[in-house]
């Protein structure tokens, strides 16, 4: 199991998350592509950090809506959801091979990355976009109750996925995110984020907000680098998963 991260968030002189520090302890790095976060500078100075730390580095694409941090829903075409997929994928890519790098998989972010999970006109659209940007690049999307619909449709577009979930966040009966509007939706206690991670490595599942166990078969952890408690529960995350690996 692998612990990822959205990272490159700052924009101009506005600071956002703790990405100097959370970066040792992780091992995969979503890097905003300036559509909801993040300037070309931003981005250069993210993917340097992930390469002397020997991270992963994932593309991060958005809706264009700065203003919104991403989290607005914007309608869009099919033809431009895989316009705005190419256009921050390869932003990212153009500084990554500045580096001798190269982006290992794209993980939408905020109002896109929900919508294409309740509507499969635009996971298509986002699969495609992935499929068709270069042979072989995974996608990351969250683990859920349908991830055999997901794996259906991804093998018949020729597409390889990385199924997540988040340590940080609390999910509802169906096995979604909860809206962030809702009261709770965000885990504030680092205890609490340390263990639904652990649930979700130990028993590949978790408890939905009203207590009902959901089987949810992750390849990768995510804690916000927005969250107050990033930092310490990245750290503490990394040592509990270090221990597991470990143990006999």
């Amino acid at each position: 199991m692998k612990l990822n991260c959205d990272l490159g968030e700052s924009f101009g002189a506005w600071t956002m998350g703790q990405d100097e520090a959370v970066m040792p302890w992780i091992d995969m790095a979503n890097i905003a592509c300036g559509f909801h976060a993040s300037d070309p500078s931003i981005m250069a100075t993210t993917v340097a950090m992930a390469l002397e730390h020997n991270v992963e580095i994932g593309a991060h694409p958005s809706y264009q809506d700065l203003v919104g941090f991403g989290r607005r829903s914007i309608s869009h075409s099919p033809d431009e959801i895989r316009g705005l997929i190419w256009y921050q994928a390869g932003a990212l890519d153009g500084i990554c091979r500045a580096y001798s790098a190269t982006i290992s998989y794209v993980k939408p972010h905020g109002a896109l990355n929900n919508d294409m999970m309740k509507d499969p006109v635009i996971l298509q659209a986002v699969m495609e976009a992935i499929a068709s940007y270069r042979e072989g690049l995974p996608l990351m999307l969250p683990a859920t109750l349908q991830a055999d619909q997901h794996r259906d449709l991804a093998s018949r577009i020729g597409l390889p996925l990385i199924f997540e979930a988040f340590a940080d966040r609390a999910y509802d009966d169906q096995g979604h995110l909860m809206s962030r509007q809702e009261p709770g939706a965000v885990h504030d206690d680092p205890e609490t984020i340390i263990e639904q991670a652990m649930s979700l490595v130990t028993r590949a599942g978790l408890y939905s907000h009203t207590g009902q166990w959901l089987p949810l078969t992750a390849d990768s952890l995510c804690v916000h680098g927005d969250n107050n408690h990033a930092l310490e529960a990245t750290r503490a995350i990394h040592r509990a998963l270090h221990n597991y690996r470990a143990s006999p």
